[in-house]
């Protein structure tokens, strides 16, 4: 401020003098005005470029000047300068942000005062079908057509969430989505989503079980409390009594069963895994298998006129199988398990095919193929549930506990194998079990 006034006296001197000079006294002061006028225009224009600046706010373009004009464009750059920092910092955590939103495994919607949507990461995308980008501004309730979600949406009560079905569910694999609205700001709305379909089918799979145990148990007991009851009560002949203790030996073995069955599903999911310590040879296993499935197929068709083909590979191909590394017992029980199965549920007369094949990668499949009557494509991802029955009265009357094949999928799991499983209606099904490379050895390559 000191250089701006002693520039303007010095304007001043200059034209007064000069003035002075040309003619006198009034020379003096008109030179003098006229100076001061000059400066005045000169300091105008130099506060024009410095707006002129301003209102471009380009960096690179500072206007070079010394004086009031000068300190006033460096502190505008120096804040300016400040800004842009603050700026890119406020960017840059704004991306550190919607990137971790993106990474988030639920859906997450921005939604503006009127239930537009502002942003949404690629789950929500996924969940819902929208495009992140063409939908940007566009209507949540014109995107999401959904009764329930529509009444929710409307009711403008959060508290909750609401189970809509997902866009991609079917019959046999339904998809559930949870949605719950979060208000923040001006207006403006959080959407979170998740699927809770795996949560949904454990809580349904959690009620069958302990609906399916207490039936399965209550069942024969109260069978064995009414022969109890019979035998307490009612003078019977040698004949009837032995009749009757017998149906109650068969109840009593029931229970055993599913007892039995029970506890070796919870050794299972308890045991540590098994190592590969212990092999046994592939030739031993099919051969037990083949043994069970024969005894049990002339068991089953005893009063039948015919019985079952049932085809196993021959002793000599299996022997140049080598070993499978495991427990002997677990992969004896799934494998065995599968046998059994297509035999109790092939009719007298049909055929069971067993089919032990290396792969090219070194890996192995067992199979097991029935002329059996086949089981609906609803049923077959919900075979391996617990007490999960296609026939219930069909699985009593050969003997099952309905947690056979969740016992082979527990097996099979621990020793690192997948079981897959096709069926056709009215002409069979076929058990597929891939064990991987490192659990054989001693393959011999035929020919």
């Amino acid at each position: 401020m000191l250089w701006r006034i002693t520039y303007f006296l010095v304007w001043q001197i200059a034209g007064g003098g000069l003035g002075w000079w040309e003619a006198g006294p009034w020379g003096a002061a008109l030179g003098a005005a006229l100076a001061g006028w000059a400066w005045f225009v000169w300091d105008l224009l130099r506060g024009v470029r410095v707006l002129r600046w301003l209102r471009t706010g380009d960096l690179a373009d500072v206007p070079a000047m010394r004086g009031i004009w000068g300190e006033a464009a460096d502190r505008a750059r120096r804040l300016l300068r400040k800004q842009e920092a603050l700026v890119r910092d406020s960017q840059d955590r704004l991306q550190e942000i919607l990137a971790a939103l993106q990474a988030s495994p639920n859906g997450v919607v921005l939604l503006d005062a009127q239930g537009r949507i502002e942003w949404c990461n690629q789950m929500a995308a996924s969940q819902f079908g929208f495009d992140a980008q063409r939908d940007v501004m566009q209507s949540i309730g014109n995107l999401l057509r959904n009764p329930e979600f529509t009444a929710y949406f409307a009711a403008k009560d959060f508290s909750s969430d609401v189970v809509l079905e997902g866009r991609l569910s079917t019959p046999s694999r339904p998809v559930r989505i949870s949605v719950h609205l979060h208000p923040y700001g001006d207006g403006r709305t959080l959407l979170l989503s998740r699927d809770v379909t795996a949560l949904e089918q454990a809580d349904a799979m959690r009620r069958d079980f302990v609906a399916n145990v207490s039936h399965e148990i209550r069942t024969p007991l109260t069978v064995l409390t009414g022969f109890v009851e019979t035998l307490q009560t009612l003078p019977l002949s040698a004949d009837e009594r032995a009749r009757y203790l017998g149906m109650m030996a068969q109840q009593a073995q029931r229970m055993q069963s599913v007892v039995q069955d029970l506890l070796t599903l919870s050794r299972l999911e308890g045991s540590p895994l098994p190592g590969m310590a212990e092999w046994t040879p592939v030739q031993s296993l099919m051969q037990r298998c083949e043994e069970e499935g024969r005894a049990l197929s002339a068991l089953l068709t005893q009063n039948q006129p015919r019985t079952h083909e049932i085809r196993f590979p021959s002793a000599e191909v299996l022997r140049s199988e080598g070993d499978i590394a495991g427990v002997p017992a677990e992969l004896q029980s799934a494998l065995s398990n599968l046998v059994n199965n297509a035999v109790r549920y092939t009719p007298a007369g049909g055929s069971i095919a067993v089919v032990w094949e290396r792969k090219e990668d070194g890996g192995a499949v067992f199979s097991v193929q029935d002329t059996g009557p086949g089981i609906a494509p609803e049923h077959i991802p919900r075979l391996t549930e617990r007490f999960y029955r296609v026939d219930r009265s069909r699985s009593r009357e050969t003997g099952g506990t309905g947690l056979g094949l969740a016992i082979v999928k527990h097996v099979l799991q621990r020793h690192g194998a997948t079981l897959d499983i096709s069926s056709t209606l009215g002409k069979g099904s076929v058990f597929s079990v891939t064990f991987p490379a490192n659990r054989l050895r001693g393959f011999a390559l035929q020919g």
